[in-house]
């Protein structure tokens, strides 16, 4: 389960009961955040949302601090699976990289309130904060590297690249998922696209 490596080991369940008990407190917690943010936000109300005992929720977590952290790493972990499942056997390097961003405007869309926790992490966790980005910039590094591999990006791509990819990737979020969800996500996305190729195919497309 996404958010267990947030989780001291003797803490993990070990049941599909306590599984399915976790992923309750942990969808519970990104409601209470979304709505009060962390320093409102509170244990009970965690709980009350989940529909579980107050006792169940020390049976994963020892603070709001533990599922905060928790609710972060799951959110990271969701991006990154979104990202995976937008990457198909036949996709040239560029239409990958289109349909990873399409898959996170979406998700971010249906998840609002990613935003606020994320950008709350950087004052309430800050480890967690800087590893959801580098983790993501990473991926994006990775997929310049094939696309250089395979002869359809330019030679001299590096970190900072992905990086301006990430930053791009984020305020489109910010604007069309979270501002604004009326405009067509595959419109943003297929724009967003043809500037990124522009500067990053060899041959500019």
């Amino acid at each position: 389960m996404e958010g267990s490596a947030a989780i001291e080991s003797d803490k993990r369940p070990r049941t599909e009961r306590g599984r399915r008990t976790l992923r309750k407190l942990l969808d519970a917690a990104v409601e209470e955040f979304g709505e009060k943010g962390f320093h409102d936000g509170s244990i009970s109300g965690i709980t009350r949302r989940a529909g579980v005992a107050l006792g169940s929720f020390y049976t994963y977590f020892d603070s709001k601090d533990a599922i905060f952290r928790a609710v972060v790493q799951d959110f990271s972990g969701r991006v990154r699976d979104e990202a995976r499942g937008a990457q198909h056997d036949g996709l040239t390097p560029p239409e990958t990289e289109r349909n990873v961003l399409a898959a996170f405007l979406a998700f971010a869309r249906e998840h609002k309130e990613i935003y606020r926790i994320i950008d709350e992490a950087e004052f309430v966790d800050p480890a967690s904060y800087r590893a959801h980005y580098e983790s993501a910039a990473q991926r994006i590094h990775a997929r310049l590297q094939q696309g250089i591999a395979a002869g359809v990006y330019r030679p001299d791509l590096g970190e900072s690249d992905a990086w301006a990819i990430m930053g791009i990737n984020v305020f489109l979020g910010l604007r069309y998922a979270v501002w604004d969800d009326a405009q067509s996500l595959d419109e943003v996305a297929d724009a967003a696209n043809a500037l990124v190729r522009r500067g990053i195919m060899r041959t500019p497309a």
